[in-house]
Order: structure tokens, then C-alpha cells, then sequence
């Protein structure tokens, strides 16, 4: 999702062993939707699950190949990463007691708590930055993307459809309300139409090709089920 300002991301950087933290918790979580796209950041690599993980590790064994170093060590629980994002956040949210209107603070607490995984703590904090600041679609574009991540698919689509409102040709949310829609409510229908008023508004659009991939990954999947019920 588009337009985040450039201190979203300052201040944020996970020291190398939390980044090997991060990067074992996004094995073991798995995404459904890996393509969600937030601020000016590109759309993301899927990433793997835990299964894939494994899957790719036994094939290098048996390869005699030996393992990577991430793949032997245990996982990290999310109460380890909401340990890191409680000492991390802990300076903002000493600001916010002086300064409680500051929708920047709000913000950049709720993308600490994100990075950690911890979408329903993130959560809260991006709604608080909302109420002081409701025209920025970058906040609301991560607000929508942790109620997603808690199964609140209506409540994620609410939010984006808010965004419309402000701005109803915005490339990011239209990105994200094709992707909900189709992961998260089987809408392909619906995922097609967001998609295509996409490309319609922005035909040099940075990820055409990924967009243009989906809506025919959508449709064919559409039409397998179609198949399997005839």
C-alpha cells in the first residue's frame, strides 16, 4: 500500500540476531497472502511455510547436501518476539505519555509490534494513529493488513474500502482489496474487478506482471472448482 512517509521505516532496524529471529518466525507463520503490500515498499516475495521449509531441507539431505544453519536451530516463540517488540517499543511509548496526539508515535509503535508478529497489539496502536491522522492510507493500509492476520477479513476490507473513499484510485489498496477478497473471501469475482480498476487507474503500475499473474491464477482457480462440482 502507497505513500508511506519515509520515517515509518526509521528507527525500525532489527539488530542481526533478531533479524535471524524474524526470518525463522515468517518460516513457521506462512502467509496467505505473501503479496500484501504496505507504504512505498514493493510487493514482497511469498514466503514459505513451515512445511515448504522442511520439504526443502529433506530434499538437501537426501541430496547430501547438509542443512542450513536456520534449519537446525529451534524456532523462536511469538512470546520471544513480543519480548523484543515490548523492549523495542518501550522509548515511544514513553513519548506518547507526553505527547498522546502524536499519530507518528501511534504509528511507529504499531510497526514495531507488526515486524514481531504480534498483529493484535499492532493493531491497536495504527487505530489510535487513525484517529489522529485518518487520511493516511499507509497507516490504514497496515491497520487492515493485522486485522487480516487476526481473521478479521470484513473488518480488513472496512478499513480499505475507507481508504477508497479518500483517494478511490489508490494503487496499494486496490492491490490489497483484490488479494483479501480472493484469499481471504474466495470473491474472485470481486478480486478481478478490484484488480482491473488497478491496472485501468495505473497501467505502468511497478508489479503489472505480478497483478496481471494473479487475476489469471484467480480465474483459473475459479474455473477448476467450477469443474469439480459439474
Amino acid at each position: 500500500m502507497d505513500n508511506v512517509p519515509n520515517q515509518r521505516a526509521s528507527n525500525l532496524t532489527w539488530q542481526p540476531r533478531a533479524l535471524v529471529v524474524m526470518c525463522a518466525v515468517c518460516l513457521a507463520i506462512g502467509f496467505l497472502a505473501g503479496y500484501l503490500l504496505r507504504g512505498s515498499a514493493s510487493a514482497p516475495a511469498p514466503v514459505l511455510s513451515a512445511a515448504t521449509a522442511n520439504e526443502t531441507s529433506s530434499q538437501a539431505m537426501a541430496a547430501g547436501q547438509p542443512p542450513t544453519p536456520q534449519a537446525t536451530k529451534a524456532t523462536p516463540t511469538l512470546d520471544d518476539l513480543k519480548r523484543m517488540a515490548d523492549k523495542k517499543a518501550a522509548p515511544l511509548l514513553t513519548k506518547l505519555k507526553s505527547d498522546p496526539k502524536n499519530p507518528q508515535l501511534w504509528n511507529q509503535a504499531g510497526l514495531v509490534y507488526k515486524s514481531a508478529h504480534q498483529f493484535k497489539e499492532a493493531a491497536g496502536y495504527f487505530e489510535k494513529s487513525l484517529q489522529y491522522d485518518p487520511k493516511n492510507l499507509g497507516v490504514r493500509a497496515d491497520y487492515a493488513s493485522c486485522l487480516y492476520y487476526t481473521g478479521d477479513v470484513d473488518a480488513a476490507l472496512a478499513q480499505l474500502d475507507q481508504s477508497l473513499i479518500y483517494d478511490p484510485k489508490h494503487a496499494g489498496t486496490l492491490m490489497n482489496i483484490g488479494i483479501i477478497k480472493w484469499k481471504g473471501k474466495n470473491d474472485v469475482d470481486g478480486a478481478v474487478a478490484a484488480w482491473q480498476a488497478l491496472l485501468q487507474y495505473h497501467p505502468d503500475f511497478p508489479q503489472k506482471g505480478l497483478v496481471q499473474q494473479m487475476v489469471t491464477q484467480a480465474k483459473q482457480g475459479a474455473k477448476g472448482v467450477e469443474k469439480q462440482k459439474g
